[in-house]
C-alpha cells in the first residue's frame, strides 16, 4: 500500500524545482500569492500542518508555536538561521527544527565582497553619477576618490564556514586576514588564511580598516557591534554586514556615518527589517542591498533540497541531518 503523504504547509514561493518536488513527495498547500503570511496565518497553519516550512522572515515564536495542534512534528526551515523560531519552545513541544546550512556560502562570501568593493570604491555613487551631467563632465583627477582595499586590514567578525570563505577571496585581492571568533579556528586553515585571531574584539576593532560581520545573531551577539565599541573603529574604517541587521546598534552606526566617523557602510541586512533606517537611506556613505546576499538561482535551488531531505529523513523515521536544537545557539 502507498505510504501516506504528511501534510506540509510552506510560507513563501519557492524554485519551482522545489515546488514541484514537494507536490510529488508530500500533501503540500503552496503559497501561490508569495504575500508574507500574518502571525494568524501561521497559527492557522499550524494547527493544521504536520510539517511547516517558514523562511528567515516568518516568525515562529513562542505565541505561534503554543498554538500549534500535536500534529505538528516538524519545522523546516527554509533558511541558514534560525533566529525567527523559538527552537526551545518548539523543542520543549517536541516539535524538531531543521535549517538549511552550508548551502548559501560562497553566494554570501560573493556578495561581501562586492560590498567592501562597492563601499571602497564608491561603486553605486559613480554608477549614479553616468548620464547626470551636473554630476558628471568627464575625467577629472580628484573626482570620485574611493580608498584601495590592497594591503588593507580586514577584520572578519565570526569565522565560520562564510567567514573563511569572505577570508579566502579577501586574500585572493591582498587583504590581510584577521579575526575574532570564540575560539580559533583550526592552525591548519589560519596558515592557509595566513589569518591572526584576537580573541579581544575591541582590540581588533581599533586596528582594522574594514570590519565584515559574519556571525549569526543570538543573543550573545545582539548589537555585538555596539555604540562603544564602534567608537573603537578608526575614521576611515568601513562596515560590511551580511550576516544580521541586529549584531549592529544601526542607530549608533548612522550617527557615527553623519558625524564622518565611519568612512562607509555596506549593508545587505538590517535590525528592523524590512524597514530601512532613514538616516541610512540617505547618507551617500551608505551602501544599502534588499538582503539578496544568498539570492541566486542555484543557492535558493540548494536550499530547497535540503528542506526536502529534512522531511524525508524525518518522514522516514530517522534523524534529519539538519537538525537544531538549542544547546547550538
Amino acid at each position: 500500500m502507498p505510504t501516506r503523504k504528511p501534510t506540509v504547509i510552506v510560507t513563501r514561493r519557492l524554485p519551482d524545482v522545489v515546488e514541484t518536488r514537494m507536490r510529488e513527495l508530500f500533501a503540500t498547500t503552496l503559497n501561490e500569492t508569495d504575500a508574507p503570511m500574518s502571525q494568524s496565518d501561521l497559527v492557522e497553519a499550524v494547527k493544521t500542518a504536520e510539517v511547516l516550512v517558514p523562511t528567515v522572515t516568518d516568525r515562529i515564536d513562542k505565541s505561534v508555536i503554543m498554538q500549534a495542534g500535536d500534529q505538528l512534528k516538524l519545522i523546516a526551515n527554509f533558511g541558514t538561521g534560525v533566529d525567527n523560531i523559538d527552537v526551545e519552545t518548539a523543542t520543549n513541544r517536541g516539535i524538531t527544527v531543521t535549517n538549511t546550512p552550508g548551502v548559501l556560502t560562497e553566494d554570501t562570501a560573493d556578495m561581501t565582497l562586492a560590498l567592501i568593493l562597492a563601499v571602497s570604491r564608491r561603486v553605486i555613487e559613480g554608477a549614479d553619477a553616468i548620464g547626470n551631467e551636473e554630476v558628471w563632465q568627464g575625467w577629472s583627477p580628484t573626482w570620485m576618490l574611493g580608498r584601495r582595499i590592497y594591503g588593507k586590514r580586514l577584520g572578519i567578525i565570526g569565522m565560520g564556514r562564510i567567514g573563511q570563505a569572505v577570508a579566502r577571496r579577501a586574500k585572493a585581492f591582498g587583504l590581510q586576514i584577521h579575526y575574532h571568533n570564540r575560539k580559533p579556528v583550526h592552525a591548519s586553515i589560519e596558515e592557509e588564511l595566513e589569518a591572526t585571531y584576537w580573541e579581544s574584539l575591541d582590540q581588533m576593532l581599533a586596528r582594522m580598516d574594514i570590519i565584515s560581520v559574519n556571525c549569526p545573531h543570538t543573543p550573545g551577539t545582539y548589537h555585538l557591534l555596539s555604540a562603544r565599541r564602534m567608537q573603537l573603529l578608526k575614521p576611515t574604517a568601513i562596515i560590511v554586514n551580511t550576516a544580521r541587521g541586529e549584531v549592529i546598534d544601526e542607530n549608533a552606526m548612522a550617527r557615527m556615518l553623519e558625524k564622518d566617523e565611519l568612512a562607509g557602510v555596506g549593508l545587505d541586512v538590517f535590525e528592523h527589517e524590512p524597514a530601512v533606517n532613514p538616516r541610512l537611506l540617505k547618507n551617500p556613505k551608505a551602501v544599502l542591498m534588499p538582503h539578496m546576499g544568498s539570492a541566486t538561482i542555484e543557492g535558493r535551488v540548494d536550499m530547497g533540497e535540503k528542506v526536502i531531505i529534512n522531511i524525508k529523513t524525518f518522514v522516514d523515521g530517522h534523524k534529519p541531518p539538519d537538525r537544531v536544537v538549542p544547546a547550538m545557539l
